[in-house]
């Protein structure tokens, strides 16, 4: 068994199915609730069913009794933008820490983040394809967060692009792929059959109620998601360990 195969099982903490909360957001959109103290809500999310987080390489340092538990595992994101960035360059994804660093670290995964159909897609997939053979050199899983991004709201959560974009993570070596919900289990079942590696879904912008939340983890589940990589509207929320465990519920069923 390959070191990659030995930290993808690692992952998967609690069943088949994942539960991963990104919670890089803290360079795109600042210190926001749920943000400010980390330690906090990574144990929190941990306690509650997750299998692992997604932060930025700064914040590990913070992170040492929430990690050192062994509840969860830690993965290091390597791409970074902010909002604070003029509009034209807001798509704009780069590099900021490398695979080698992150192992330096402590972590199990790594995280990348593309916006295809921008400006900017290009420079994205090279960057996916060259971290992917880094991944694969030093054994470590590479998940590649796929969003269509190309000005219409629309687009983002269509089906065929979606399907597309689970592709694109794939065949540029990637071992598990994020991506918006379709919409439908209809849908969904078509985009997952469109690859083998694991699928999962975004949380987008934050969602009005649990309920809503709920329908659409156990609608994307029963489509074929291999899990969730919902950020927002787990670590903003009053409960994160309660809503985790809701959501682990779902998962496990």
């Amino acid at each position: 068994m390959s070191g990659k195969e030995i930290r993808l099982k690692k992952l998967y903490h609690h069943s088949d199915k994942l539960l991963i909360v990104p919670m890089d957001h803290g360079i795109t959109i600042g210190p926001v609730t749920g943000l400010t103290d980390i330690n906090k809500t990574v144990e929190s999310v941990f306690d509650g069913g997750a299998d692992a987080v997604v932060v930025h390489k700064g914040l590990v340092r913070y992170l040492t009794d929430a990690i050192g538990s062994n509840k969860g595992e830690l993965i290091i994101h390597l791409s970074a933008s902010t909002a604070l960035a003029p509009e034209s360059q807001s798509m704009r994804k780069e590099l900021v820490s490398s695979v080698e660093h992150s192992i330096r670290l402590g972590a199990t995964a790594i995280s990348t983040h593309v916006n295809l159909g921008s400006q900017f897609e290009a420079e994205q997939m090279k960057d996916v394809g060259l971290i992917a053979e880094e991944c694969d050199k030093w054994g470590l899983p590479l998940l590649a967060m796929m969003y269509v991004r190309d000005g219409s709201r629309v687009h983002e959560f269509d089906p065929e692009r979606i399907r597309h974009a689970a592709r694109v993570a794939e065949e540029l070596g990637a071992d598990i792929v994020k991506v918006n919900y379709s919409g439908s289990p209809e849908t969904f079942k078509h985009v997952v059959a469109g690859v083998k590696i694991p699928v999962l879904i975004a949380g987008g912008e934050r969602l009005s109620s649990k309920v809503d939340l709920m329908t659409m983890i156990d609608d994307a589940v029963s489509a074929g998601a291999n899990g969730i990589s919902i950020g927002r509207n787990i670590f903003q929320d009053e409960d994160p360990k309660k809503l985790c465990e809701n959501i682990r519920s779902i998962l496990d069923q």
